[in-house]
């Protein structure tokens, strides 16, 4: 990592999805820049941030010292506090002047995503921007920097508006800007601060997987456009066997030297889980994205144990190997039958999933914990069984829905295109307001439109009708509306202006949308989750969520488990071992029905034999 410690700016920021490493990444750089002498504050603004678990240090709003890290600072800023903080600095002053309806409309319109990540650039800006805070510290490193979609709404004249007031389009994502504009010069300087290529450096975090690289690639691209053109990319947890040079694994060449110190504690090439893990990250870089072939990059080697600790995070910015695991198969064996306790056998699932004859199956959580392979993999045993079973994806090319499902003439796949239906949801949007609103509002409305919470919604209307197929077979949908969508529908007024736009011509199969899903009976919600620490709590909160707008999770799905994938290396071992406090966290504690587990595999899945691979003893060989 001195590649990157060497070139470090006043300000890093950290970004990439939940779960690739960026609060260890970030802490890594943070402890390897206070070894070179410097004084650094680190600042968290994750919603499922671990950041005192991995400094072993109590965090607060304010900046403390790092126990066992002399001149580094950090201070964990919780954005849903900031959130609910902020929404009542905005909602206040109307209670009592306007309708209590009114002002709930209100409340849910600053209760999505968008306003969490204003609030959260809202609190990190007071200490970018105020030299006064700041200036005994030669670097501020942010494990999580602002989406585009923030960037081009600070840059638009009406969403500086209190346009929260006089708003007749029903926007979520306008009102928290309006609420910055008394410090606009403010974030006007840290805007400016964020595209000065000597002052911010942006660290892209990725793991080697073609979904993690793509939305890299993703984030890489629209951040530049939007001026943030000092980037450099770590990829994290990035596995190889002994066997084969740098070069013949297609590690980036710029960290070669980087690479190659993970030679002494790769893995030995006889376990096939090992080579089929090696072999999927070799081509994920190979095939990586055309925008990272000139960007510098950093390799950090896979950890089993993750990266938690003083010592682990100078052991990362060091380039030190990891620790030898050659205990490891012994301690999982022992280990994993007490993990495993509470977790049933898929057959039960599947038992319990057939029972009503019909109903819809919904298969929920976040970006890249296997959903599609999960939904396809119930519709396709359901259909084994002899149901009637419409599998609907959001999938774009839905290879993996139709290639399990192959040969089971009773299994019908169906795709719902997140684009398309964006497209045509938004198109209707700008009609309706072209000519009812200036330019200024106009180009805000387009910019709200490009929200990360807009693609649910305008999938929205497309999920309803699929949904309401339910009553006649079994539907099964790799995607849900997460809390805050259906939270929107709790209220009539906040759906017509956060999901309609319009109180004219609901369809009927949306007005009945939530009453069926919140039915135990006819929808079963399933949480898909990875037994690592970050997808774990992210699907925690997804749960809560649920929860809070009347869901209660049939189960839990823990997938792509080493524990169970049969393995024998050590390092892969010690993976498995890590996780068994992931499978006891869900199954003991999160997962209050059942819970069922499925393992990593390196095969591509094909037909529905493949279904023993995912749910049978995960002792077969996952290579085909």
């Amino acid at each position: 990592m001195n590649d990157l410690l060497n070139k470090a700016t006043r300000f890093l920021f950290f970004t990439g999805k939940g779960g690739v490493g960026k609060t260890s990444m970030s802490c890594s750089v943070a402890v390897g820049l206070a070894g070179q002498g410097k004084n650094v504050l680190l600042i968290s603004t994750d919603p499922a941030s671990n950041l005192h678990e991995v400094l072993d240090t109590d965090l607060g709003s304010r900046p403390v010292p790092v126990n066992g890290v002399p001149g580094l600072d950090a201070m964990n800023i919780n954005p849903m506090t900031a959130a609910e903080e902020y929404r009542e600095r905005m909602v206040g002053p109307y209670r009592g002047v306007l309708p209590d309806e009114a002002v709930q409309q209100m409340e849910e319109q600053l209760s999505g995503a968008c306003t969490v990540e204003i609030a959260g650039f809202n609190e990190f800006s007071k200490f970018i921007g105020d030299e006064k805070l700041i200036g005994d510290y030669d670097h501020i490193v942010l494990d999580t920097a602002p989406t585009g979609h923030t960037l081009r709404l600070l840059n638009l004249p009406s969403a500086w508006n209190d346009f929260i007031a006089g708003n007749e389009t029903g926007s979520s994502c306008l009102g928290p800007v309006a609420g910055l504009a008394d410090q606009k010069a403010l974030y006007e300087d840290v805007v400016n601060a964020l595209k000065n290529p000597e002052q911010t450096l942006l660290a892209l975090v990725a793991r080697a997987e073609p979904m993690s690289l793509a939305e890299a690639a993703r984030a890489s691209a629209e951040l530049a456009e939007l001026g943030l053109t000092n980037q450099h990319l770590i990829l994290n947890g990035v596995f190889s066997c002994r066997a084969g040079t740098v070069e013949e694994r297609n590690l980036p060449a710029a960290t070669d030297a980087e690479a190659g110190r993970s030679e002494d504690h790769s893995s030995p090439t006889n376990d096939p889980v090992a080579q089929a893990f090696s072999a999927k990250s070799s081509t994920a870089i190979s095939n990586m994205p055309a925008v990272f072939q000139s960007l510098e990059k950093t390799v950090v080697p896979f950890r089993p144990h993750g990266v938690m600790g003083v010592d682990a995070l100078k052991a990362v910015a060091g380039g030190e190997a990891d620790p030898a695991w050659q205990d490891a198969p012994d301690a999982l064996h022992e280990k994993l039958p007490q993990a495993l306790e509470n977790v049933s056998e898929w057959e039960a699932l599947f038992q319990s999933l057939e029972a009503q004859g019909n109903g819809v199956i919904m298969t929920m959580g976040k970006g890249g914990v296997g959903k599609t392979v999960m939904a396809s993999t119930i519709a396709a045993e359901l259909a084994r069984r002899g149901h009637s079973v419409l599998l609907s994806t959001t999938d774009p090319a839905a290879h993996v829905a139709e290639t399990i499902g192959e040969g089971a003439g009773n299994l019908q796949v169906s795709r719902i295109d997140p684009k398309a239906e964006t497209e045509a949801y938004c198109t209707g949007i700008l009609e309706k307001n072209r000519g009812k609103l200036s330019a200024d509002d106009l180009a805000l409305l387009e910019e709200e439109l490009r929200s990360p919470c807009i693609e649910e919604i305008a999938v929205f209307q497309a999920f309803a009708q699929t949904v309401a197929k339910g009553s006649d077979q079994f539907i099964v949908l790799d995607t849900a509306p997460t809390g805050h969508t259906l939270l929107l529908l709790d209220s009539t007024e906040a759906y017509h202006r956060e999901v309609a736009k319009s109180a004219d011509d609901i369809p009927a199969e949306v007005k009945e949308l939530l009453p069926r899903i919140r039915d135990p009976e006819f929808t079963k919600v399933l949480i898909v989750a990875l037994p690592e620490a970050t997808p774990t709590h992210e699907a925690e909160d997804l749960q809560r969520d649920l929860r809070r707008a009347g869901i209660e999770p049939f189960g839990w799905i823990i997938n792509r488990s080493f524990a169970v994938s049969g393995t024998e290396d050590p390092v892969l071992c010690a993976k498995g071992l890590h996780e068994t406090t992931y499978i006891a966290e869900i199954a003991n504690g999160l997962s209050e029905k059942q819970t069922v587990i499925s393992p990593w595999v390196g095969t591509e899945l094909s037909g529905t034999e493949s279904l023993k691979l995912l749910t049978g003893s995960g002792v077969m060989d996952p290579v085909g």
